[in-house]
């Protein structure tokens, strides 16, 4: 299998890297600046926006690390994820959304997001927003196999490995200490996961730490 992640320089682009190399999967990382990145089998050195068609030929998934969290920058998840859209519409190859947790639905009707609760944090509401927008965008689309992946509320970069996660969808989910908790690494576990098993083409999912 070989797999593209692209803005692989970034904490959670260079943990799916790792983890997907630790699996045997050729992986090509996609940066904007020399950098080294562990477990890649090639670096490519190359904006995103400057992607063609043909740089994503041949990849049985390609993954979107990319984040942003100025102001100037934040519309700058949806302008991404279409245009990699774009390079990949009518292809079998699928593409996986680094996402947000933001907006995951806390009531059973989907009619309120995470970022719309009271006690969400105002400092992350914009970021929210962006991601909300991308993903509204993105089910837009039936000429791409996309996934959104959520994490957890807590998304720790830094957090161990445990290798155990619970798969969710739209709704917010807690494990059973009650907390909206992963860590990037096993993040990066839940979707190499999704890349081998394709199982939730079109669709958001979610992780937390079990």
């Amino acid at each position: 299998m070989k797999i593209a992640v692209v803005a692989a320089g970034g904490k959670s682009g260079r943990k799916i890297v790792a983890e997907a190399n630790s699996r045997g999967i050729n992986v090509t990382a996609f940066v904007r600046k020399s950098s080294e990145i562990i477990g890649a089998s090639k670096v490519v050195i190359k904006d995103i926006f400057a992607l063609e068609k043909v740089d994503l030929a041949n990849f049985d998934a390609v993954v979107d690390a990319f984040g942003a969290w100025t102001p100037e920058t934040l519309p700058l998840h949806t302008a991404t994820s279409q245009h990699l859209c774009n390079l990949l519409s009518g292809s079998e190859t699928r593409l996986l959304i680094v996402g947000g947790a933001g907006s995951l639905y806390v009531d059973k009707e989907h009619t309120t997001q995470l970022f719309q609760t009271p006690d969400f944090p105002a400092d992350y509401v914009p970021t929210a927003q962006a991601q909300a927008k991308e993903l509204d965008e993105l089910r837009k689309r039936d000429d791409v196999k996309w996934t959104f992946v959520s994490p957890a509320c807590d998304f720790q970069p830094d957090g161990e490995r445990t290798g155990k996660y619970i798969l969710g969808g739209e709704d917010l989910i807690l494990n059973s200490a009650g907390e909206s908790v992963i860590s990037y690494s096993d993040y990066a576990i839940a979707v190499v996961d999704e890349i081998l098993s394709g199982n939730n083409i079109q669709k958001r999912i979610s992780v937390v730490k079990a």
